[in-house]
């Protein structure tokens, strides 16, 4: 791993921070450009910025182009750290449908607040990129937006970041069209700020009474635009967030306890699904290959009916725009009576997996829901079961070829029976209507007639238990 070089500053020269700085919110409007620096640029068709293409991606897919992914170890950070997020960045990359031909990387204390890296560092990001002819620079962290147009003055090509590529992914795989309106959302969220203006071409010529000015610029027409964009997108997914409220109410008066599966992207919770209700979700071996929420009824061993919800996966540093514009699907989790934690067991580093995910589901407020950690391909890996040896409580499981699935449900139900409390109750023989909620709002255990009534005892949650209190003699001996 290569230090950075040292800052021309110290001796004497020019620093990168005297001419590269966070420009004015017109400084895109008016640059001109050198015609050879033009010609230059024509040659790479990276799709973001002014060296890309029009389009709606930051990835081209007319071509797969050509990337050059950088990552930045800082002070205190394991550098095998770094190498595991590039890694999985080469995955991000390749999943958008582009291939990575070289790696950078650096040691440095502190971001550049101008090009993230340093002077020195482009200098040697630059040579490589020409090296390697790639089309576009991919950082594995996030980039503002005075430092992507910064690098990609000094570099002459497209510079994005992880946030980027995972939009792009987004978008790809987006289905529903909730999905897509989310998508879109978090895309123009990002997007606002880095706005590029094309020359001073002007939207609107003066004429008329009492216009005198020479009209706006496209840059202040696109910005005035987006925002529009962003406010519909927001009004609409408002509405269908009341509708998700009203259908958790709904399900809530069913007194069905939800099931919601999380993990990491690729883990295995879509096969999972399909595995335990025969649902028939798209499971395919690539990142994000779901989006979209799917519940489905499931039977336990117990004879207890609950809903069972695949959500959208996570990663290591998820954009905080696709956390906002998907909260209303992530809050299935957070309503949740239990999590199915699904693990990759097969992963290099499973826990930095389940830290990632963890750190997602306290962002939106489900980290004190129950959670039960279920290891996933034991098949394909032996780790699974020292996986579990290790994590009390855990399951381990193969989703694809069915095995652990049995004890898998018996935990679900464990679990859920943890969740209620175990209650005598006496209903006299002319409440007939009483003796059926009971068996409708919980779990009867066994039931005894007396003289004047029926004698049972059942788990029962803390709703149930309010609404029967006048029936309940006590708390029974957990058994």
């Amino acid at each position: 791993m290569n230090d950075e070089p040292a800052d021309p500053a110290a001796a004497g020269g020019r620093s990168i921070g005297d001419s590269l700085v966070d420009p004015p919110d017109d400084a895109f409007d008016d640059e001109p450009i050198d015609p050879e620096e033009q010609q230059e640029e024509d040659t790479h068709r990276g799709a973001f910025g002014e060296f890309g293409a029009d389009q709606d991606g930051f990835i081209d897919r007319s071509f797969r182009e050509r990337i050059v992914l950088v990552g930045v170890t800082r002070g205190g950070t394991d550098p095998e750290r770094t190498d595991a997020d590039l890694d999985e960045l080469e995955l991000l990359v390749d999943t958008a449908g582009a291939d990575v031909v070289a790696r950078v990387d650096q040691r440095r204390e502190r971001p550049d607040p101008a090009t993230f890296i340093g002077k020195g560092k482009v200098t040697e990001l630059r040579t490589t990129a020409e090296a390697v002819d790639c089309d576009t620079v991919v950082f594995d962290d996030e980039l503002s937006p005075a430092q992507q147009y910064n690098l990609e003055k000094l570099l002459k090509r497209s510079a994005i970041d992880r946030t980027a590529v995972i939009l792009d992914i987004f978008a790809q795989n987006a289905a529903s069209q909730e999905g897509k309106s989310q998508v879109e959302l978090a895309q123009l969220r990002y997007r606002l700020p880095r706005l590029r203006g094309r020359g001073t071409t002007m939207s609107q010529q003066a004429g008329g009474i009492g216009t005198r000015g020479p009209g706006e610029t496209q840059l202040e027409t696109d910005r005035r635009r987006i925002l529009r964009r962003i406010h519909k997108l927001e009004a609409d997914l408002r509405a269908t967030a009341r509708h998700r409220s009203t259908q958790r109410k709904q399900r809530q008066r069913s007194r069905a306890q939800h099931i919601a599966i999380v993990g990491y992207t690729n883990a295995g919770k879509s096969t999972l699904l399909n595995r335990l209700t025969d649902s028939g979700v798209l499971v395919e071996d690539r990142l994000f290959a779901t989006l979209d929420a799917t519940t489905r009824r499931l039977q336990l061993p117990g004879g207890e009916a609950v809903l069972l919800t695949d959500t959208v996966g996570f990663v290591r540093k998820l954009p905080h725009q696709l956390v906002e514009a998907f909260r209303s699907t992530l809050d299935v989790a957070a309503d949740a009576d239990l999590l199915v934690h699904v693990v990759d067991g097969s992963s290099a580093d499973p826990q930095s997996q389940m830290d990632a995910v963890r750190d997602v589901l306290a962002e939106i407020g489900a980290e004190a829901v129950p959670e039960l950690i279920c290891f996933n391909k034991a098949d394909a890996s032996a780790e699974v079961k020292r996986l579990v040896d290790r994590q009390p409580g855990s399951v381990g499981i193969s989703a694809q070829t069915g095995e652990g699935i049995e004890a898998l449900l018996a935990a679900i139900g464990d679990r859920l029976r943890l969740l209620t409390t175990l209650v005598e109750l006496f209903v006299p023989y002319d409440r007939g209507e009483v003796l059926a909620e009971v068996h409708r709002e919980g779990e009867v255990l066994s039931e005894a007639a007396e003289e004047t009534g029926m004698r049972l005892r059942a788990r029962l949650d803390d709703t149930a238990r309010s609404k029967l209190a006048a029936f309940v003699i006590g708390v029974a001996p957990s058994q």
